[in-house]
């Protein structure tokens, strides 16, 4: 819902105006203000979306408020109501985008033309279709970090190819998803020139630099995607680009030879131009993208085994006996996951997660104790540290959790995380509904209390610290009615008790209701009753 303000220092123009915007149906939240000050007021404390003023006001003159304007809500549209005499500021007001004007003269049905332009105007524009542009310089940088997390995504698990062609259609891969690929990694010594560790930021510059430099050596010959990964070090995932007459296992076989020289041009490179010294390790073996996770394990492990410091290495290895290390690194990884849908109240993706992981780890024949004794120990940690976080304490038992050998088997130990899991979540959602009733009555209350006061969405949410748009949910989601017609209901009641007694005249009535003038509250009457507040009482009285 947009929301509306209208300004004009002539109380009789702005409650008109009010008043006929009140009858329409164009989805505005509506305020007023009596001068460019209370519109101010209105704007630091909420967001502003239309604005129809008076472009001749004292103290603060329509000029003066579309600068003001600008410099809180820059997307706010504005249309300036005019006069004959005010050329001068009509045409400094349309210097300016989003500005438009309407001499007062020209009726009603003008002025709500102007605003429903204003309104699609809004809906247009808030497409992003600017901010897309303004993005384009920073592109690049944005793909590598979106890659990277991509590739993080992709070391949890296998896609299938058909997923893997829209994955990298979508994020700019230049990788053909149903051929192997080369993987190559390109560590960072971590010291600068003082000896110290550079910051994050240092890290993920020099990474990025390092990558298009890269770039420019790999490019020749092959399709090549690098990404930073976890640790802040280069992945390269690379691919011979056709046509050079070979067959595959020939082209694949010379790049690497191909890329073993260019490593090393590239190691020179980066130290002449960067001041970065790298290590780089590189798979001899092509491996399908289901084997990604486990080739990248292995390069990393030789990484880590690797003779002297590494510095300007360039080694290459082949793939053997991975499966081990490869199960180890996705339990973590998906450890992870778990942690992602716990903090999102996600129940069925954590379960989803927890049954795979359990499978996959009893699945290891060869190493299975200390694996699972690695994937228990880490989710029964994550679970305990969410129910120290979320203060549940007395409502999740801990017993048991950080002691496995308290349970008979290891079906046992993961049921009972399983169990605490799901207690978890359920207090979590009794939870929120709980706190979600008591707002909801808080804000009811409110308005039974102050129905003859400013019962505004903006008013009632500053009240609870919400934003407009939040509660006006929530209260739909809670009561099933919309808020405004829930304020509406409450007048009604509270008017018929009044009107079914002679000591307030009805006028009063309406303006202890909150209506300004009678006829407001005659109106609003009538059309919920069918009948006027006087044709009412006449008809109790007999």
């Amino acid at each position: 819902m947009y929301r509306m303000l209208i300004v004009d220092d002539e109380e009789v123009i702005t409650d008109g105006l009010f008043e006929v915007f009140s009858q329409l149906e164009l989805g505005l939240d509506l305020y007023k203000a009596y001068s460019g000050e209370e519109a101010l007021d209105w704007m630091n404390r909420t967001r502003v979306d239309i604005v129809l003023t008076d472009i001749r006001m004292p103290e603060m003159d329509g000029l003066e408020l579309m600068n003001n304007i600008r410099k809180r809500w820059q997307h706010c549209k504005i249309v300036f109501l005019t006069g004959y005499n005010d050329f001068d500021y009509v045409y400094q007001a349309i210097q300016h985008p989003g500005v438009s004007y309407l001499l007062k003269s020209e009726g009603y049905d003008k002025i709500i033309k102007a605003i429903t332009d204003a309104i699609a105007e809004l809906e247009n524009s808030l497409k992003f279709h600017h901010l897309i542009q303004k993005s384009r310089e920073k592109l690049t940088t944005l793909e590598t970090l979106a890659q990277g997390n991509y590739f993080r995504y992709l070391l949890q698990g296998t896609r299938a190819a058909e997923q893997l062609e829209v994955d990298f259609r979508q994020l700019g891969i230049a990788l053909d998803p149903s051929l192997p690929v080369i993987v190559a990694l390109v560590v960072l010594q971590r010291m600068n020139g003082n000896g110290l560790h550079p910051s994050f930021a240092e890290s993920q510059e020099t990474a990025l630099a390092l990558k298009f430099l890269a770039e420019s050596f790999l490019t020749e010959r092959t399709s090549s995607l690098g990404v930073i990964d976890r640790y802040g070090d280069l992945v390269w995932l690379i691919q011979p680009k056709p046509g050079d007459g070979m067959d595959a296992g020939g082209a694949y076989s010379h790049t690497v030879t191909f890329l073993e020289g260019q490593f090393e041009l590239m190691q020179q490179a980066s130290k002449d131009s960067l001041g970065v010294t790298i290590a780089v390790t590189i798979c001899a073996d092509p491996c399908d993208w289901k084997q990604l996770s486990a080739v990248y394990d292995r390069i990393r492990s030789q990484q880590y085994k690797r003779a002297g410091d590494g510095a300007q290495m360039v080694h290459t290895v082949n793939v053997e006996m991975i499966e081990t290390a490869a199960l180890s690194r996705s339990l973590r990884e998906k450890a992870e996951a778990l942690a992602v849908h716990l903090e999102g109240g996600r129940r069925e993706g954590f379960l989803a997660v927890l049954e795979e992981l359990i499978e996959s780890a009893f699945g290891d024949k060869r190493n299975g104790g200390p694996i699972l004794l690695e994937l228990y120990y880490s989710i029964a940690l994550l679970l305990f540290s969410y129910i120290n976080r979320w203060e549940m304490h007395d409502k999740v038992g801990t017993n048991g959790l950080m002691q496995r050998d308290m349970h008979a088997s290891w079906q046992d130990s993961f049921e009972h995380l399983k169990k605490t899991a799901e207690t978890l979540f359920d207090f979590r959602l009794s939870g929120e509904k709980t706190r979600a009733a008591a707002t909801i009555e808080k804000v009811r209350i409110y308005i039974e209390e102050h129905i003859g006061e400013d019962l505004s969405l903006v008013r009632l949410a500053g009240m609870i610290h919400f934003n407009p748009s939040y509660l006006s949910r929530l209260f739909k989601q809670e009561c099933g009615v919309n808020l405004s017609e829930y304020i509406d209901e409450v007048r009604m009641e509270r008017a018929k008790e009044m009107l079914k007694q002679d000591e307030l005249k009805i006028a009063e009535v309406g303006a202890r209701l909150g209506y300004e003038t009678h006829h407001s509250f005659t109106r609003f009457f009538k059309k919920s009753t069918g009948v006027t507040p006087l044709e009412y009482r006449e008809s109790f009285r007999k």
